[in-house]
């Protein structure tokens, strides 16, 4: 397939600029440092690819699973839309610019292959940035303009781009890796896979019916029951799996919700669990609190209590990124290069600075 980039980036143009509602969140996701690909899809380039260039240090991806963290591309194919409303999400939302669109139905079904192409293209353009500055290492600035996995997540709901697995076989296709990143609201896509992630991460905050529709916010019928399929699936995916809890402070971080929590891993028995602290970002803020935020020392306690409750072994941790690794294999099963005994020495690779959040200042 021969794409006409120009007639893409018109296409793009004209979609953003074609309403009132469209044009401020476009704005918006600009001004957050997203680079629109295709027509509704995005880019962003991660803290830990900057880090990883300027200062190698890497991310939690790299210690665990081998990803190098300067060669992995941050992307979703839509945006602005998915079926949930958290209360913790930094996606862009209607109540966050003002106005209303219909954010359960990507109005737009991009190529897979442009998403791909673009996505490599945005990433190198990114990262060329980093030639020539003196405090970037030249030779991973080079190794990262040949990108080797994609993040399919950022933001929004990417089981609702219907061409998911297409995009999935055209990075595999390329020699990238894919980690995919859901709420599992749409395990009618997860069954229809034909192409599966290199890993599939369900990120899980509730406990119960009350708690999803108080904190998660469904804009469709039914999103709890659809979760609770989804867990029933995961034992039938042949690529590992993650349950990733994301703990909000004074929230999911009780003992009735590590009890479901450990509930559901009992249930689906997923490959690992990682347990990552709640992060103060983008329109979480006018949502959320400062405080809502754990320690990492708070992360290490929910890990510690979700290893006892599961039987899964606490292998290891990332303090920069706050979020610890549980598993029920003795090894995690590496993607890359990267990091080759971060497992054991998450220090050596992450070293941290202070006891704040990075990433909130980057």
């Amino acid at each position: 397939m021969s794409i006409n980039f120009h007639e893409v980036k018109k296409k793009r143009e004209e979609f953003w600029n074609s309403s009132l509602v469209y044009k401020a969140i476009h704005d918006r996701l600009v001004k957050q440092g997203y680079h629109l690909i295709g027509t509704i899809g995005a880019v962003k380039r991660c803290h830990w690819t900057k880090e990883a260039v300027v200062r190698k240090r890497f991310c939690y991806k790299c210690l665990w699973y081998g990803i190098e963290s300067h060669r992995c591309i941050q992307m979703t194919p839509v945006a602005a839309w998915c079926w949930n409303r958290c209360l913790h999400c930094w996606r862009i939302q209607p109540e966050d610019v003002g106005m209303h669109w219909d954010d359960t139905r990507p109005p737009v079904i991009d190529d897979p292959e442009v998403l791909v192409e673009e996505s490599i293209r945005v990433h190198r353009e990114i990262m060329a940035g980093y030639k020539g500055n003196p405090s970037a290492d030249q030779l991973m600035v080079e190794e990262a303009l040949k990108p080797k996995h994609a993040a399919i997540s950022l933001t929004g709901e990417p089981l609702l781009y219907p061409r998911l697995s297409e995009l999935i076989e055209e990075y595999h296709k390329r020699g990238l890796t894919t980690f995919l990143v859901t709420h599992g609201t749409r395990p009618d896509v997860l069954k229809s896979l034909v192409k599966e992630p290199s890993q599939l991460y369900i990120s899980i905050e509730s406990w119960d019916k009350e708690s999803y529709e108080y904190f998660n916010r469904p804009l469709v019928p039914r999103a709890w029951e659809l979760f609770q399929e989804t867990l029933e699936l995961i034992p039938s995916f042949k690529s590992p799996t993650v349950f990733r809890f994301t703990i909000v402070k004074g929230y999911n971080d009780n003992e009735k919700a590590l009890e479901s929590f450990s509930r559901f891993v009992e249930k689906a028995q997923p490959t690992y669990i990682e347990v990552k602290a709640y992060m103060f970002l983008g329109g979480s803020r006018g949502r959320l609190e400062h405080s809502n935020m754990p320690s990492h020392d708070d992360i290490r306690n929910v890990g510690r209590i979700l290893s006892e409750k599961t039987g899964y072994k606490l292998l290891s941790e990332s303090i920069p990124s706050r979020i610890v690794l549980l598993s029920r294999i003795d090894k995690p099963i590496r993607h890359g290069k990267g990091c080759p005994d971060g497992v054991e020495h998450p220090e050596k690779y992450a070293p941290a600075f202070s006891k704040e959040y990075e990433e909130l200042t980057d």
